[in-house]
């Protein structure tokens, strides 16, 4: 799992421009720092999860600011601190979790969208609320594609190798001056003291009796120290489903899935295909990019979307 609040590493900064085109250099890092497109959707058959940006809203925000297509690359950052320079003027925009960004030591007003010099520092501090945010540079970050995407898998190693001090990322060409995007596109969504996420029953919440499917949604859980990609660990009840194993079945984005522990555990971008232990539940789509926002001793609430076959006291 992903240690939070490790300082930055460092990295020399670089004497001058690349000769071979266009070029992101990364000065400082926190761990937990990748390369997203919107993923390899479709490979599941093959036991290859889709991976992608965990906040899609705040990813596809970024890249629409800088007049990007949204299949291009950009950098997901954890609780900040990174620092970057590029060899040639591009726009950039930082969206997500909100971080206070300096140009050359300067502080940026609104980073939603600036135009980067050549050879300045952009660096990101970190954020007072919600955990990543998105770093999109005008023509998109350009590793190389690994089955088709530049998405980096935590879980498996898939795709580009982690950003790390002295990352040095292509970009493609630049796409021009931005466009005009309404304010209320960039607003993130972020956690707070009375965060709720609505879920689906199913497919095992049969595994689940009436006192345990009330606690579930009725428990003042909080996220655990084990979060990262592949999903969030519950804290605050303990749910009895014994050592209950199953063959193993597939597993989408945003399963609540129950392991021996009873600890609720909420699958992120990154998550298995596959699970031996009861799914009792799926959070709502539209939901899940909050989720990818909660920090360790964040609180939250699940709401049962309650169906036809339901019954909820």
């Amino acid at each position: 799992m992903t240690t939070l609040l490790d300082p930055p590493a460092r990295a020399a900064r670089p004497a001058g421009p690349s000769a071979v085109g266009a070029r992101l250099r990364v000065l400082d890092v926190r761990p937990g720092c990748s390369v997203q497109d919107p993923g390899r959707p479709g490979l599941a058959h093959l036991g290859v999860t889709a991976s992608g940006p965990v906040d899609r809203a705040a990813f596809a925000t970024a890249n629409r600011l800088v007049g990007n297509p949204p299949e291009e690359a950009a950098i997901e950052v954890t609780l900040g601190g990174l620092a970057v320079v590029l060899d040639t003027p591009r726009w950039v925009a930082v969206t997500g979790a909100p971080v206070p960004v300096t140009l050359d030591g300067r502080p940026v007003a609104d980073p939603r969208c600036l135009r980067v010099p050549a050879g300045a520092e952009l660096r990101l501090g970190t954020p007072r609320h919600g955990l990543r945010s998105y770093l999109a540079v005008g023509g998109g970050v350009r590793p190389a594609p690994v089955l088709g995407s530049r998405a980096r898998d935590s879980l498996t190693g898939l795709g580009p190798p982690v950003v790390g001090p002295g990352a040095d990322l292509p970009l493609g060409p630049a796409p021009g001056e931005p466009p005009a995007v309404p304010v209320e596109l960039v607003a993130p969504r972020l956690p707070g003291p009375g965060t709720r996420v609505r879920f689906h029953w199913g497919p095992r919440d049969a595994v689940l009796g009436p006192a345990d499917r009330s606690l579930l949604r009725r428990a003042a859980w909080r996220v655990s120290g084990h979060c990262d990609r592949v999903g969030i660990r519950l804290t605050g009840a303990t749910l009895a489903v014994g050592d209950r194993s199953l063959p193993s079945e597939g597993v989408p984005l945003g399963a609540i899935q129950v392991p021996p522990s009873g600890e609720p555990i909420l699958f992120l971008a990154d998550h298995p295909v596959t699970g031996g232990y009861p799914v009792v539940g799926v959070v709502a789509d539209a939901d899940i990019d909050l989720l990818g926002q909660l920090r360790p001793g964040d609180p939250l609430r699940l709401d049962a979307i309650v169906s036809g076959r339901d019954t909820e006291g």
